[in-house]
């Protein structure tokens, strides 16, 4: 088996929590039927480089200040901001993972990104890279206080426990395609294993391997269950789920084998 290597807490978390968490709310827009002198007053007013392009609170493209320059060089200034936004706008759900967030920040090299609220389809906020950042900052030093009253209630309450080596077995219903709750079977996973007092390094790996097969199980199948089986010396955690399978496993075994479709 190969060894996995040290997780630290900031990508612990990163897996953890949703887009959602750390994006803004407050967003800064401009309606379709605006012109590129009103975004060129707004952006100097905000003190920013590009908005979201809204009709009717629905998100239908982008623009930034490079696209007023475009106007200028073409000297029509005054043009629609509807004829010079960008139309095929790549977003995020407010319930994406932040891994896949993170990702995509490195996949395209763009400054933000508009977040869309999955049950009603419109801008739910804006996400950049500082979002991010402090998003997770505020989650540690939350979660630093946390840990600190959870030690106290570990060395005081559960070494019984610890020290009698008992053994558990925890079992977690996961549910297919249902996207907002997503990464819940890991989270309760994670929070029954801290109180029991499993050391932070180990914990932080369980939960990753955990969430990453979960997803898997939201994504792919149409459900199925998670357990996990706590010994002193191990902890082994087995997803199982209800999916179609594959066909052929002699197949599957190959390398390069995907079910992806072309």
């Amino acid at each position: 088996m190969a060894r996995l290597k040290e997780v630290t807490k900031v990508q612990e978390l990163i897996y953890e929590m949703k887009v959602g968490q750390v994006m803004i709310r407050d967003v800064i827009t401009i309606g379709i039927d605006s012109r590129m002198s009103d975004l060129r007053n707004l952006l100097r007013e905000k003190r920013i480089s590009g908005v979201p392009v809204v009709d009717d609170d629905q998100l239908v493209g982008l623009v930034s200040i490079e696209d007023f320059i475009k106007c200028l060089a073409d000297e029509n200034p005054d043009c629609f901001v509807e004829e010079q936004m960008t139309r095929d706008v790549k977003t995020f759900y407010d319930t994406d993972p932040l891994v896949h967030a993170v990702e995509e920040f490195e996949h395209y090299g763009y400054g933000r990104f508009p977040v869309i609220d999955r049950q009603t389809g419109k801008l739910a906020g804006i996400i950049t890279k500082g979002d991010i950042v402090r998003g997770l900052l505020n989650k540690m030093e939350i979660d630093y206080h946390e840990e600190e009253t959870q030690r106290w209630l570990i060395d005081h309450s559960f070494e019984e426990i610890i020290t009698d080596k008992a053994s558990f077995t925890l079992r977690y219903d996961i549910i297919g395609k249902d996207f907002d709750r997503a990464g819940e079977t890991s989270s309760k996973l994670k929070k029954a294993l801290k109180r029991m007092g499993i050391p932070p390094d180990i914990l932080r790996r369980v939960a990753i391997a955990a969430y990453e097969a979960e997803m898997n199980a939201v994504l792919y199948t149409d459900g199925g269950k998670l357990v996990a089986r706590v010994t002193p010396e191990r902890i082994a955690v087995e997803v199982s789920d209800s999916g179609p399978g594959i066909e052929d496993i002699t197949k599957a075994m190959k390398p390069g084998f995907s079910t992806a479709t072309d």
